[in-house]
């Protein structure tokens, strides 16, 4: 159940990181208040997998969603560059990932 909570915890990263740029500096009250909820939430489920989990494993997977999926998405809504070296990179980022389920 631990990684369950671990994968849920990296998408509303996800989430919180994308909602901040909806935000606009938090001068808009409705994706204020979802972007804060997916944060405080999205800590609540990290703490929760870290009762299982290793804390560097935990950590290292979580923020590595963030990353993850925070750049694929700024890539499709914002325009981001998908060069070749920054698909890459993202792709080792995955990598790395997969890695640390497969050694915990």
């Amino acid at each position: 159940m631990a990684w369950v909570y671990l994968a849920v915890a990296g998408l509303l990263e996800v989430g919180w990181a994308i909602g901040l740029k909806y935000t606009e500096g938090f001068t808009r009250p409705v994706p204020s208040v979802l972007t804060a909820g997916a944060m405080v939430l999205s800590v609540i489920l990290l703490g929760l997998a870290l009762r299982d989990l290793p804390v560097g494993t935990g950590y290292a997977v979580w923020t590595g969603i963030g990353t993850v999926g925070t750049a694929l998405l700024g890539i499709y809504l914002f325009g981001d560059a998908a060069t070749a070296l920054r698909l890459g990179c993202i792709g080792l980022i995955v990598a790395g990932i997969v890695g640390l389920k497969l050694v915990s």
